[in-house]
């Protein structure tokens, strides 16, 4: 393939996450998966994608639209990370059968039963996010002040909500340290440098090879990683600004913290709303004198979920970038060509389409 800026057709949101052994990528109308099997082959799974915006457009309204963002991201990501872990297992399986000489047929997916659990998997990690992010980082703030008598720390100041977001982070930065510890991990995070290389590559419309995309950097402004940065000082000024002065619910104080607690629920998504709104400000003017500053940390943060990828991984992110355009090109109704196709060469992929300039949306 040519080593050339392409021609630009039209601005595209175009969004990924790193999975196992491999990189999500999403456009307006696709939605692709491509991970490296054990025997070096690209597997690469595409099918046309209708999102909430499409279904509901007042979605698509300004403070409503992160949120939708939000479980659009947590949806596609599940999805994702459950057909990766299929592959990585009949990998598994296929290198037991090779030792013991026997032949193992690939299962047939159960999308229904897959769909299910997918959404309950969803369901499961909102909770356990709430519980570790927001209802901890409450308690742990409130029994902080009732320890040492410290006035104000009764859930409704802005002092007590500053001290909730500085435990928030260290939960936040601790289970991020934790993690990325772990071997499989790290191969994720380097698949994420990938994608993020990948999608600098097209932002700059040029053509999506490997000599061209290991230039960029792994860090980009509008990564995940980033935007949950965001979102922890985007709850601490609404939070107190919610619960300044807000009547106790309950004279027994733990069980008024429970209820503070549950409060806090629903305004996750306008909070949401709010640092997806300032994210996407942000993205249009990242060299700003006013925004770099802001931005820097979660660029910093990223040193930590993001790595150099090999060749190899950079392959995948790209095969599955230039996947999500091939749609954006021939047409949002067509049919992918088979549920799952194998690579042994990455330039035997689909042509990437003529161009389309992107400004990626989440990453």
């Amino acid at each position: 393939m040519e080593n050339q800026q392409k021609p630009r057709l039209e601005l595209m949101h175009v969004g990924g996450q790193a999975i196992l052994k491999g990189v999500m990528m999403r456009s307006p109308n696709s939605f692709a998966i491509a991970v490296r099997r054990a025997n070096g082959e690209i597997a690469l799974k595409e099918d046309a994608w209708e999102g909430l915006f499409g279904k509901l457009p007042f979605l698509k309204l300004p403070f409503l639209r992160g949120g939708a963002v939000l479980l659009e991201s947590m949806h596609n990501g599940m999805k994702a990370l459950r057909w990766s872990a299929e592959q990585a297992m009949e990998d598994e399986e296929a290198a037991e059968a090779a030792e013991k000489g026997v032949e193992v047929a690939p299962v047939a997916a159960e999308e229904k039963k897959g769909s299910a659990a997918v959404g309950g998997t969803i369901v499961i990690s909102l909770l356990l996010g709430f519980a570790l992010f927001i209802g901890l980082p409450h308690l742990l703030s409130w029994g902080l002040g009732e320890l040492l008598g410290i006035e104000g720390m009764d859930g409704k100041s802005p002092a007590f909500h500053a001290v909730a977001g500085v435990f928030k982070l260290t939960i936040f930065l601790g289970y991020l340290w934790l993690i990325s510890r772990m071997p499989d991990i790290q191969e994720v995070f380097r698949y994420h440098g990938a994608e993020h290389k990948s999608i600098y590559c097209y932002e700059a419309g040029e053509a999506l090879t490997l000599e061209n995309a290991r230039k960029y950097t792994t860090l980009h402004p509008r990564c995940g990683t980033s935007f949950l940065i965001i979102v922890i000082v985007t709850a601490i000024l609404t939070f107190s600004l919610v619960f300044a002065g807000m009547p106790d619910l309950t004279e027994i104080g733990w069980l008024n913290q429970l209820l503070f607690i549950l409060i806090k629920l629903p305004l996750l998504f306008p909070i949401a709303g709010l640092a997806y709104e300032f994210q996407k400000m942000s993205a249009k003017f990242p060299n700003s004198v006013f925004i770099r500053p802001l931005i820097w940390p979660g660029l910093m943060l990223q040193k930590i979920t993001t790595s150099e990828p090999s060749d190899e991984q950079l392959e995948v992110a790209l095969a599955s970038l230039r996947k999500v355009l091939w749609r954006e090109e021939v047409g949002a109704t067509v049919k992918a060509a088979e549920e799952i196709e194998y690579y042994t060469d990455y330039a035997a992929i689909n042509p990437e389409p003529a161009g389309a300039a992107m400004q990626a949306q989440g990453s």
